[in-house]
């Protein structure tokens, strides 16, 4: 993992928060400031936040285990896929599927019903039926592809989820609180870090602030 410089985090916007009426006031701990009305993070607490959830990444990948980035908003989706396409991580950028990790054996179920549809495509298995019955078969596809095509291939759960908004999450952030799993998450001004076990103050909804991180 390259290493990041309080330079850097300045010019990606890492530090600029909510508006102060939006915040949580336990991330109080995390805050340097006020300015014109949005809370400005303390980059130093950043820095220190980030190469601990850096170490327990580190951690969890030497152990064998791999990484689920969680993020749902739409202008961050490209760069959570690309970047977990990148380190080998598995993704969810659609909607949080309730259960994804508290009820892993049906989520593990559905995975199976999308390979066996992708492999009936691919071989012409469908060829057979009829044009309506190929349309449903085609639409479940389609649907079961969109929210787990970013975890096709994770045959277990998680060694730790690493999560853009924890607020907007928050069904993410608590199935992993109940599983025992590590949380890592960017938390802006109106996070709980309460609920997280490695937050990285900062900016969780600039582009530039969450592509660096």
């Amino acid at each position: 993992m390259p290493e990041v410089g309080l330079n850097e985090l300045l010019e990606a916007g890492v530090h600029f928060g909510h508006q102060t009426r939006r915040w949580n006031p336990k991330m109080r701990q995390y805050i340097f400031t006020e300015r014109n009305g949005i809370h400005i993070i303390d980059l130093r607490k950043t820095l220190d936040r980030l190469q601990a959830a850096q170490q327990a990444v580190r951690e969890a990948v030497s152990a064998g285990q791999r990484v689920l980035f969680v993020c749902t908003k739409k202008q961050l989706r490209g760069i959570i896929e690309q970047e977990a396409e990148r380190c080998g991580a598995f993704y969810v950028t659609e909607r949080w599927l309730g259960g994804m990790l508290t009820n892993f054996q049906t989520i593990r179920q559905q995975i199976r019903r999308l390979k066996e549809l992708e492999r009936g495509q691919e071989e012409g298995a469908f060829d057979y039926m009829t044009k309506k019955e190929r349309l449903l078969l085609d639409r479940e596809r389609l649907k079961l592809e969109k929210y787990l095509s970013g975890v096709k291939d994770m045959g277990r759960l998680p060694g730790a989820v690493f999560v853009v908004d924890a607020k907007r999450e928050i069904i993410a952030v608590r199935e992993a609180n109940r599983l025992e799993i590590p949380v890592i998450a960017i938390a802006d001004t109106n996070a709980d870090p309460d609920l997280i076990d490695f937050p990285i103050p900062g900016n969780d909804d600039a582009i530039r602030s969450v592509s660096l991180i």
